[in-house]
């Protein structure tokens, strides 16, 4: 007998500013849409939530119909709905699940509720290979910087090596560019203001990495204060902003990928994914793909368009999920603003596991 197609997913993301909707069949990219409000916030310096949230509202169907109108699809074509469900803003992330939960409700196909960080990990499956099992993943984003021992992305459990103890790289970026005078947000405009400057310029603390230190946990609310402090007491420096501010980018990235590649060693395993918003900065690409050759790691970083938030990793995370068998997700699936990344599904009392 012929094998059946597996089910278009669709996949919804609101966890922030971007409100994101893609449709993916057996790992095959369908169709996708994305809309910001990052110019609704610039002015405030930061995401609002309740402006988020609005935005949410009014993009969301505008979104499934366009990406619909991508594929070349319908809603009659949809065979399960994929929606992030935590963590993020509350108000956005239950823009989000209401509207998924309507569309598996009205359309009679099933839901799967998932982790957005998780999400990022499955955010280059539609472009490349399957992932490595295992592997050791570093997510650097706005809010989340951690370092993961991953298996098979579906069905076994996600391990934390380490995570940041305060700020995380994207918000220790955004906070630094405000104290360097450069626009929200910070990511971004450091990345572009540092290029053609030097990185060793000024000495800046790399935190965290002494011999006594947790090998794998981060911090960067130091490092954003010792910026500043360097700001106050030199107003009128010679040395110009261009290598001030490539000399924190360098601090940042020298020790984001110092802790991933020891983590590869240290537990033997010789492959290396880095994801999340950071993940789109050219010098931490750079200097990750240096050190991976030199280590004879093999890394893998996504397209910088698949870095920032989108429903494409959402739809290839839910595709990922249906094709592993995973059932899913309980009809009462909730936001969850502060889920912990454990696993990639929310909202099933029994998420799949390898079979032993």
């Amino acid at each position: 007998m012929p094998v059946q197609p597996s089910p278009v997913v669709m996949g919804i993301e609101t966890s922030c500013d971007e409100t994101g909707v893609a449709l993916v069949r057996d790992g095959v990219l369908l169709g996708e849409a994305l809309s910001t409000s990052m110019d609704q916030h610039a002015r405030y310096g930061g995401v609002v939530p309740e402006i988020a949230a609005r935005a949410h509202v009014q993009a969301l169907v505008p979104c499934v119909r366009a990406a619909l109108s991508s594929a070349g699809l319908t809603t009659a074509d949809i065979g399960a709905v994929a929606v992030t469900a935590g963590p993020g803003l509350a108000t956005a992330l239950h823009v989000g699940v209401s509207a998924a939960k309507a569309y598996a409700t009205a359309l009679d196909v099933p839901l799967y509720g998932v982790h957005h960080l998780a999400g990022h990990l499955a955010a280059d499956l539609v472009d490349g290979e399957p992932l490595p099992d295992p592997l050791i993943a570093l997510i650097v984003s706005g809010g989340h910087t951690s370092l993961l021992r991953v298996g098979d992305l579906a069905r076994d459990p996600i391990v934390h090596l380490g995570d940041t103890l305060d700020d995380a790289a994207g918000e220790c970026f955004d906070k630094v560019a405000r104290v360097l005078g450069l626009p929200y947000p910070g990511g971004p405009a450091v990345d572009r203001e540092a290029v053609g400057n030097d990185p060793a310029a000024l000495a800046f603390p790399r935190p965290l990495t002494g011999r006594t230190d947790s090998p794998y946990t981060f911090s960067f609310s130091g490092l954003k204060t010792a910026v500043a402090r360097w700001v106050e007491a030199h107003p009128d420096s010679t040395v110009p902003a261009g290598d001030v501010i490539a000399s924190f980018q360098e601090a940042v990235v020298d020790v984001l990928t110092a802790k991933a590649i020891r983590a590869c060693r240290d537990h033997e395993i010789g492959d290396l994914l880095i994801v999340g918003g950071v993940a789109a900065n050219s010098r931490l690409r750079a200097l990750a793909a240096q050190r991976c050759e030199r280590a004879g790691i093999r890394l893998r970083i996504p397209a910088r368009k698949r870095c920032t938030d989108n429903g494409v990793m959402i739809a290839a995370l839910g595709d990922l999920l249906v094709r592993s068998g995973a059932a899913p997700s309980r009809p009462d699936l909730a936001a969850m603003p502060g889920a912990f990344l454990d696993q990639a599904q929310l909202g099933v009392a029994h998420p799949a596991r390898r079979a032993a």
